[in-house]
């Protein structure tokens, strides 16, 4: 089986897990805006893995509701956005975006080994995996299932409230007890510039230091901050790339610095592993 995964997955040549301690952070958002930032590079073939079963929001957000999964010979193909950037959901599967997921974990867990055994992905610069809130089989299974491949580390997404980095400590603890690297954590949602006056509020306060103390407490690398931009969420619900819609919002700039560093560890870990080899 292992073996099976690993001929399947060779050709990947970085895997990046997006984590999030809690629901509705922006995690499957982040996700998204990721993949179409490193698509950009139309030099990158960029591969984004939806593995968040019972919430897949990434058909949305990717413009590809209502699409199916079509098999060849060599497997399952993805849904492409662009020529270099690939999508498979479980959304896909479904009849109607409205169906609930009803599954125990070894049902989900099958689906996962399916969609990382069956995927005909080709050659891939980048597999980004959305997976769901917390910590729950799922990860455990992503984790173990990858560990025959490699993975090259994961990205916590959280926002600046205490209710929130309260389940990011977990996450940290939970990626170091799976071995789990940690690329770093990214602050979304980290204040509001208003449009007309230019003031920045904060809408959820960082009481207790916000994602940088907390990082600073960890060990753990602050890859920046997203401010809210409503624009996002519409952009989301069209299924359009933000970065694309808006090149000069602040949160587009801050989303580049962040993939640019994603890149930079992850050529970092590349070359690393090499030297080991």
């Amino acid at each position: 089986e292992a073996a099976e995964l690993r001929a399947r997955l060779r050709a990947v040549r970085h895997t990046v897990l997006v984590l999030s301690g809690k629901g509705g952070v922006g995690k499957s958002t982040f996700s998204a805006l990721l993949a179409h930032g490193l698509a950009a590079d139309e030099t990158k073939q960029v591969a984004l893995l939806d593995i968040d079963i019972c919430g897949p929001s990434i058909p949305k957000m990717m413009g590809l509701e209502g699409e199916q999964v079509h098999q060849s010979g060599s497997g399952w193909s993805p849904v492409y956005v662009e020529e270099n950037l690939g999508v498979m959901s479980v959304g896909f599967l479904l009849s109607s975006p409205d169906d609930a997921v009803i599954w125990r974990g070894p049902k989900k867990n099958g689906l996962i080994k399916q969609f990382l055994r069956d995927v005909d992905w080709g050659e891939v610069d980048y597999l980004i995996v959305d997976t769901p809130p917390g910590t729950s089989d799922e990860h455990l299974s992503i984790v173990q299932y990858l560990s025959a491949t490699h993975i090259d580390g994961a990205v916590i997404v959280t926002t600046p409230q205490e209710v929130s980095l309260q389940d990011v400590r977990k996450e940290i603890n939970f990626c170091r007890k799976v071995k789990l690297p940690i690329i770093g954590v990214v602050e979304n949602m980290s204040g509001f510039v208003c449009p007309k006056c230019k003031n920045e509020s904060q809408i959820f306060p960082p009481t207790t230091g916000g994602a940088e103390k907390m990082c600073q407490n960890f060990g753990v690398s602050l890859l920046g901050k997203v401010p809210l931009d409503p624009q996002i969420g519409k952009s989301c619900d069209r299924g359009q790339s933000f970065l694309a819609e808006a090149p000069e919002s602040p949160a587009t700039l801050s989303y580049r610095k962040i993939i640019q560093r994603i890149q930079e560890y992850c050529e970092q870990h590349h070359l690393q592993e090499e030297k080991i080899m």
